[in-house]
Formats: structure tokens, sequence, C-alpha cells
């Protein structure tokens, strides 16, 4: 049992160690600084984006987890340690087979029933799990995936740590709080949890198994629910390659075509399923002999709604069209903006950056870099990007790498713009969107155009002004004071007729000259109420 004092101990010497401890220095002052962070045992030569990975890599699964997350965060940090954070592993050091079989029976009751053989050597150790291979009494091969002994119970207490590690980083360091550090550990604490829970993981692997039922050339793990809980998963064992094993590959497959696969895998996950596999590394794609696809892992998963998707699709789009009036509109609709005294600089850059890349031969730059130079300014700007915008850009930077690892002449701008385009052309007129469209082309018809919206903030905060000196508006204007004093005009002498008529109509037994009096009466007002309209052709009082 890993107690919380126990566990603070143990980070802080690893902090120290690998020379971070000026960093507690500052959250623990003297005066109420924990007896364990008083001592110092030196600091390391080594570059400090290299000791922050190592000593990541030490401090456990929960670190290097936050630490893969992180990676995807190009807005927020700088490109040597993205370099550094990509370097992170789960393999681990597997533990003894008797340690985790409890926690195998606990779920689908005893082996020795259950299976003709289990190989008590894992066939991969990640920092949460272990993965064992079986063969069922039926002869079906099966995997085994069990979690870590006391592996929940680690995680929590660093969980904990890290959120009270967090609100003390707010507080006392303030130049941190643009980053929320607390919103990024609660949105870490979340992905943990979720990870941790392998009935989600399952679920997950279904959900992409039935999206890409329609790409026979893609497979996922069936799973065998009756045997699985929320510890243990119990899922097909599929033989195959690995991705970047490509001497092998070249033996027996068409390289181009494996790159295609999945290429075009992964935009469909991403842009028309919303529901993407989060990890792409080359140990989660398998190759099988007959040239099929396999995906494995579904701990991490990315999730777009449907009006997030097209958005993420539209800002792809723009950056391989260098269209930036078209990246700010998509932009907007993530509801990320950019300070509009900034925009000319930002649009500036944008569009360089755009150029540039169009410039490049093959070979001379890949998506990666691009979107490193867009982060950068994305980073300047302070423009922060959802969350799931960044992962879904690791995840087809990760596949456009593997990629050109498998076809050297692979080139993502080329493949990816003409997709782009029918998705957004298609999508939109499939029967089950036309609603959804029609909604949205109605919401922008009604609503005022982005333009006039920037042009009104722009004149409401002050930035811009605006004077018209139109003579024909007030020449519109006077004419149209000038017709509605005649009618009025009109409308009192029809209103003195017809009452001088009531009038004289109930004057019926009346004397003669009276009633022929009321009626000249009734004609002179109504002609000196003409001559007045007619004589003030300005319609001034």
């Amino acid at each position: 049992m890993v107690t919380r004092l126990a566990r603070y101990a143990q980070i802080a010497g690893i902090l120290t160690k690998y020379g971070f401890g000026i960093f507690l220095q500052e959250l623990f002052p003297e005066e109420k600084r924990p007896e364990f962070l008083r001592h110092e045992e030196g600091v390391e030569t080594l570059d400090v984006y290299r000791r922050i990975r190592m000593a990541i890599e030490e401090l456990g699964p929960t670190f290097i987890k936050l630490g893969q997350i992180m990676s995807v965060r190009r807005d927020m940090l700088p490109l040597q340690m993205i370099e550094e954070l990509l370097k992170l592993t789960d393999s681990v050091k597997s533990v003894p087979f008797e340690e985790v079989r409890p926690l195998i029976e606990e779920t689908c009751g005893p082996l020795s029933e259950l299976c003709l053989l289990v190989d008590e050597e894992p066939v991969a150790a990640a920092s949460l799990s272990q993965a064992h291979r079986a063969v069922m009494k039926d002869g079906a091969e099966v995997v085994f995936k069990v979690q870590r002994p006391n592996i929940q119970e680690l995680i929590e207490v660093d969980l904990a740590i890290l959120e009270s590690l967090a609100e003390r980083a707010e507080r006392s360091l303030p130049y941190l709080a643009p980053y929320n550090p607390v919103g990024l550990v609660e949105e870490f604490s979340h992905q943990m949890r979720k990870e941790l829970d392998f009935v989600r993981d399952g679920k997950n692997a279904e959900t992409i198994r039935d999206n890409m039922k329609e790409l026979p050339e893609v497979k996922v793990p069936r799973i065998y629910w009756e045997y699985s809980g929320p510890r243990l998963l119990v899922m097909e064992y599929i033989h195959g390659t690995r991705i970047d094993d490509v001497e092998r590959l070249r033996e027996k497959h068409d390289l181009k075509s494996l790159a295609e696969v999945g290429f075009h895998a992964y935009l469909k996950q991403i842009f028309v399923d919303g529901f993407f596999h989060g990890d792409p590394h080359p140990g989660n794609l398998l190759v099988t002999d007959d040239g099929k696809l396999v995906f494995l892992d579904f701990g991490m998963v990315g999730i777009l709604r449907p009006e997030r998707r097209l958005a993420y699709t539209r800002v792809l789009y723009s950056v391989v069209s260098s269209d930036v009036n078209m990246l700010l509109d998509s932009l907007e609709d993530l509801d990320v903006a950019v300070d509009p005294r900034d925009l000319d600089g930002f649009k500036d850059e944008m569009y360089v950056v755009m150029q540039e890349t169009r410039r490049y031969q093959l070979g001379e730059y890949s998506f990666m870099d691009t979107m490193v130079d867009l982060s950068g300014i994305l980073y300047r700007y302070r423009v922060r990007m959802p969350g799931t915008f960044m992962l879904m850009v690791k995840v087809v930077a990760m596949v456009t790498d593997v990629g050109v690892l498998l076809d050297p002449e692979f080139n993502f701008i080329e493949r990816v713009k003409p997709y782009l385009n029918r998705i957004m052309v298609g999508g939109m007129l499939k029967p089950e969107h036309l609603e959804e469209t029609a909604s949205n082309l109605a919401n922008e018809i009604m609503g005022l155009p982005r333009a006039v919206r920037r042009f009104a903030d722009a004149l409401i905060s002050g930035r811009s002004r605006m004077e018209v000196n139109m003579p024909e508006v007030a020449r519109i204007e006077r004419a149209m004071d000038r017709s509605s004093q005649r009618m009025q005009l009109s409308l009192l002498a029809s209103a003195i007729i017809i009452g001088i008529g009531l009038v004289s109509l109930s004057y019926q037994g009346a004397v003669v000259p009276f009633r022929e009096f009321l009626i000249p009466l009734g004609l002179v007002v109504l002609l000196a109420l003409i001559v007045k309209s007619f004589s003030n052709p300005r319609g001034e009082n």
C-alpha cells in the first residue's frame, strides 16, 4: 500500500536527483518545507529537457502518461521538450505471472478450467498492464490484458499529489496561471481513470471495429466479454508484424498500399466517424500475413462532435490550401479567438508558413514540421486550441510519419486535400446529414456574416471609426418626411369631411342654411391643409 507521504518523498527525491530541487523550493518556502525536501544530491549536467524526460520515466506510470498526453500540446510547450516527451514509452519490466493470476481468475474463473495453455511470459508489458497469450479450450487464441497489481491505488495517490501541486503552483508561480495547471490536471485525471477501466477500452475497440467494417484491409481484435471486466480484457490474438519493421514487411507486402490503407483508415476515423484511435505508435499497429492492418490498444481515443468534426476538417483544409481567412472562420467555429489587435500579425505569420510549405519539395519538409511552425504561432499569440484538436494533430502527424517510413514518396498534402474536399462537400449531402446541414445553413443565413460582426466589434470597441456623408441619403430622408407629412394631412382632412357629413346628417330636421354652412366650411378647411402641405416642400415646421 502506497501512502501519500511516502510517495511525496519518492517524487521529491527523483526531482532533486535530476536537478529540479529549485522547483520544489519555489513551491515550498524554507519555513514550510517538509524535511524530505531539504536535501539535494546535486544537479546532472545533461540537457534540461532530457533530464525532465528521465525524471518522468523514473516517476512511473502516472507521470509517463502525463508526459505522453502533454506531448501533443505543441501550443503550450517548446519543441525541444516535445521531442523528449515523444520518446516516453510504456514499456516497463513485467511482474511475475503469479502476481497477476489472481486478478485474471477473479474475473474469468480458474484458468485450468478455461484454457489449454497460458504463456506466463508476457507478449507485452506496459505501465498500466501486461498481456499474456493463451489458448482457450475451444482452440481460440486470445490475449489476457490484465492490470498490474495495486496500480489503481498508486495512480489515485499520484493524481491527488498532482492536484495538490497544481493548486500550489497556481498560487506560488503566477507565470504558470495562463496555462491553467489545475484544469490540465483535472483533464488528465479524467483521462487516466478512463484508461484504468478496461470495459471502456473494450467498448472503444468495438466502436472502431464497427466503423472499420467497410474497410476490409483493416482488422480490430474481437473482445470476449464473457471473460472480461474492469481490470481484465480478453481479446482475440492476431499474428502480425509491427508496422515499423519495414524490412520484414517488404518481403511480403506492397508498402505503398499499406501506407494508403493506414492513411485512409485514420482519416475516416477522424473526419467521418469522429471516433479515432488516439495512440498510433508502431507498437499498436501490426500487419498480418495477408496484408491487413491491425489496430491495438484503445485506452486513448479521440471523440469529436459533428460540428467540431466539420470545424477540424476546415482547419486542416485551410492549412493545406493556404487559406488564412478560412482558418480564422474555422477557429471561430471552435470558439477560439485571436486578439483583434494581433489579428494582422497572426494572419501574416500563418500565411508565410503556409506559403513556405507549398514551396518545399518532397523530402524537404513533413506535415509535422508545418504543424510545429503553426503551433509556435498559436503559442506566441496565446491562442489555446482544444485538447482534442492537438490530439488529432498528433495522430495525423504520427500516421504521416509511418506513411513516409513505408513510402518515402508519400505526400501528405497532395493526398489529404482532395479527401478533405470530398468530406466537406459530399458529407453534407448524405441523407442523414441533410437536416443538420439545413439547420447550419439557416443559422448562417439568419445570423450576421462574420465579417460584419468583426466590423461591428471594431466599431464598438473604438478601434475603428466610420464617417458617412451621402447627399442622396439626405434627399431621400427629406422626401420621406414630406410624404409622411402629406399623408398625415390627408388623413386629417378626410376625418374632417367625414365628421362634417355625420354632423350634417344628424341635423335632418334642422334649418337648411345651417347644413349649407357646414359643408362649405369643411371644404375650406381641406383646401387650407392642402395648400399648407405644398407650400412647405422641405417638410420643415
